[in-house]
């Protein structure tokens, strides 16, 4: 039976919270046994969903059944694009990544998480969703709430779209204690845009070294692990 990370109790009800990993690098048998040797072993792994040259290399089939083979979840991340501006190109970016997700097998009902390190307006973030929505798939926004465009565009959309509100689940970036072990992971305490928002992720750690290709370490809200593969 999986068990959770480790529970918290929020007034009465107890909220259980999962550990990951995410990394640009991709998942060989030494790679995975290094993180669970020295971390522990990871709920799920995010994966990028094609190669971007210098960035980041794209998932295969390969690391599919690595990952599910060991009962890992994949977390399909999207970063194919520059600038996050303009609601047709947050369109096109959403139905380059839904390709790609069909291409791997990646069933309906998974979350395809957008990237957004980059310049970003509110009309990307409501293309991205307006396009990943009917699709079957859950659209998902990695970003920056606490510093730069992301809470600003979020908000905006959020006020200018009710399906923003209500579908897209953010991944905060922030704040950043650190990589840590499984078992030494903080408190669920994402940065969160001042809008309604399911912000059910948090990357707390980022570029750990030490199995030669870095890791970031995550926490998310169990609700999360229905929208991961």
């Amino acid at each position: 039976m999986h068990l959770p990370c480790y529970l918290l109790w929020r007034g009465r009800e107890i909220v259980p919270y999962e550990w990951g990993v995410d990394s640009a690098a991709p998942v060989t048998e030494s790679f995975f046994q290094c993180v669970v040797d020295h971390f522990g072993y990871p709920s799920y792994w995010g994966r990028y969903l094609t190669t971007v040259p210098n960035v980041s290399d794209g998932l295969t089939r390969q690391e599919i059944a690595l990952l599910r083979g060991r009962g890992v979840k994949i977390w399909p991340i999207y970063n194919e694009f520059v600038d996050a501006i303009g609601y047709r190109n947050g369109r096109v970016a959403a139905r380059n990544s839904i390709y790609h997700a069909q291409r791997l097998g990646i069933p309906e009902g998974i979350m395809l998480t957008a990237n957004l390190e980059y310049a970003i307006d509110e009309a990307w973030i409501r293309g991205w969703v307006d396009a990943i929505y009917p699709s079957g798939y859950r659209p998902g926004l990695y970003g920056d709430p606490a510093e730069g465009d992301f809470s600003t565009a979020y908000c905006q959309a959020v006020q200018n779209s009710n399906l923003v509100a209500a579908q897209a689940i953010i991944w905060s970036n922030m704040p950043r204690p650190g990589v840590t072990r499984r078992a030494e992971a903080p408190a669920y305490r994402p940065s969160m845009p001042p809008c309604q928002a399911n912000v059910w992720g948090w990357q707390y750690g980022w570029d750990d070294p030490t199995c030669n290709m870095p890791i970031d370490s995550n926490l998310i809200d169990s609700k999360l692990m229905q929208y991961l593969w």
